[in-house]
C-alpha cells in the first residue's frame, strides 16, 4: 500500500479508536460545526478524520483504500495529498453553505475526500471495472462516480437518509474535478 493512503487510514483507525477511549470528546471538539454554532478554522479539515462508528470508519477506509492506493501511484504522494485535502475543503465548504438553508448540523467523516478520491479514480481510469459489494456486480468506474453523484444529488434534495452529509461528497467531487482540471490546463483554467 502506498504511503500516503497508508497514513490517512492508520490516522483515521487512530482518532476513531482515542475517540472511542476517551468517550467522544475528540468527535465533539474537531468535527465540522456549521458557522455561528461553533465552527473553528481548523474543523475544515479535522472533521474527516473521525467517524461516527464502526462501519462508517470500515467504508471510507475501505474506499480509500481502492481508489486512493492507484491515485497515489500515478500521481505520486505530493498531488494525491492536494486532491484529497482539496476535496475535504470543498465538502466543508459546500455543506457549510447547505447548512445555511437546512437544519444545521455538525459533519464528520472522510466522505468528502473519498467521493473527491472516486471522482479522480472515474477520470483517470475510468473503463477500469470495479466490483461491488452489495450487490456483488462488476460495473466500470465512470458508470460508478455518475451513480454516486447521482444518488448524491437526489438524497441530499429530497433529504433521505437524514444526517448524512450528501452534498458534503459532492462538494469532495466538484474540488477534485477542478484540481484534476488545472492540473491537465483545461477549461475553466487553460487551452480552450
Amino acid at each position: 500500500m502506498p504511503p500516503i493512503t497508508q497514513a490517512l487510514i492508520l490516522i483515521n483507525v487512530a482518532f476513531f479508536c482515542l475517540d472511542d477511549f476517551l468517550d467522544g470528546v475528540i468527535n465533539a471538539g474537531f468535527s465540522l460545526y456549521p458557522w455561528g454554532q461553533g465552527f473553528m478554522p481548523w474543523q475544515a479539515l479535522t472533521y474527516a478524520f473521525l467517524h461516527g462508528d464502526f462501519n462508517h470508519l470500515f467504508f471510507n477506509m475501505l474506499g480509500i483504500w481502492m481508489f486512493g492506493a492507484d491515485l497515489e501511484r500515478l500521481w505520486g504522494p505530493r498531488r494525491y495529498i492536494q486532491l484529497f485535502v482539496v476535496s475535504l475543503l470543498t465538502a466543508a465548504l459546500l455543506q457549510l453553505l447547505v447548512n445555511l438553508f437546512v437544519t444545521p448540523r455538525p459533519m464528520l467523516g472522510a466522505s468528502g475526500g473519498l467521493f473527491g478520491l472516486l471522482l479522480a479514480y472515474g477520470m483517470m481510469f475510468p473503463q477500469r471495472t470495479i466490483m461491488l459489494l452489495i450487490p456483488p456486480i462488476p460495473i466500470k468506474a465512470k458508470y460508478l462516480v455518475v451513480i454516486y453523484a447521482g444518488l448524491a444529488f437526489v438524497l441530499g434534495v429530497t433529504g433521505s437518509a437524514s444526517g448524512i452529509a450528501h452534498f458534503a461528497h459532492l462538494g469532495g467531487m466538484l474540488g477534485a474535478f477542478f484540481i484534476i482540471r488545472y492540473w491537465q490546463q483545461k477549461p475553466p483554467f487553460g487551452r480552450r
